[in-house]
């Protein structure tokens, strides 16, 4: 077994709670996404995943206060807050795509947007085991799996994303274009945030085993 820092404090513990709750937190955002998809017009949705990413907020400030505090940390301090931060850019991106369905009065969801959403929803499960892993890695290599595993999805989103864009430059309505585009892009980076992350665990799991 490999065990990271049997030592750690409480206070040190608490570090990575707060980091599962954010992990936790990309989710339930992602999930409030697939469920907007079904239902693009409901205000609530929308502001169901605005209410989502202000929570994350809290979390991620919440992570930076503690280190800044804490004297040994569980893992290397800036490994942590780029965890964090990139949990952080993957909820705000959901949050993004929830205020595009607003602001561009999407009734019907884009083309092959619920299918890529289903992927993002698979993408943060992958996050959230990763990082609840983090304090106590027995199967170093199961979670390089899981932080391939991730990119993985993230090259569905990528062919989605192509196809969707193709589709929609045989458009000739070039509003629609540029609405839809910018939803598209905004999806696929969510999904290249979550690979960052991946990246970030995979970087911690070979260092500390």
């Amino acid at each position: 077994m490999v065990q990271f820092f049997s030592w750690v404090k409480s206070n040190e513990k608490e570090l990575l709670t707060i980091l599962e709750n954010l992990a936790k937190k990309a989710v339930e955002a992602s999930d409030a996404v697939l469920e907007l998809m079904d239902d693009p017009t409901n205000k609530d949705k929308i502001a169901h995943i605005s209410e989502i990413e202000t929570e994350a907020d809290v979390l991620t400030r919440d992570i930076f206060s503690e280190l800044n505090k804490t004297f040994i940390t569980p893992l290397d301090r800036e490994d942590m807050q780029r965890v964090a931060s990139k949990i952080d850019d993957i909820i705000d991106f959901m949050d993004g795509i929830g205020a595009r369905f607003a602001s561009y009065k999407i009734t019907k969801s884009p083309p092959h947007t619920k299918q890529m959403a289903e992927e993002l929803a698979k993408a943060t499960r992958e996050v959230e085991y990763m990082v609840g892993k983090l304090g106590n890695v027995k199967n170093p290599k199961l979670m390089i799996e899981h932080c391939r595993n991730t990119s993985v999805i993230e090259h569905v989103i990528d062919d989605l994303y192509r196809l969707a864009i193709s589709e929609l430059f045989e458009s000739n309505d070039p509003i629609k274009i540029i609405k839809l585009k910018d939803i598209y892009e905004t999806m696929e980076t969510a999904s290249d945030r979550c690979v960052d992350v991946a990246d970030v665990v995979e970087d911690i799991v070979l260092k500390y085993t």
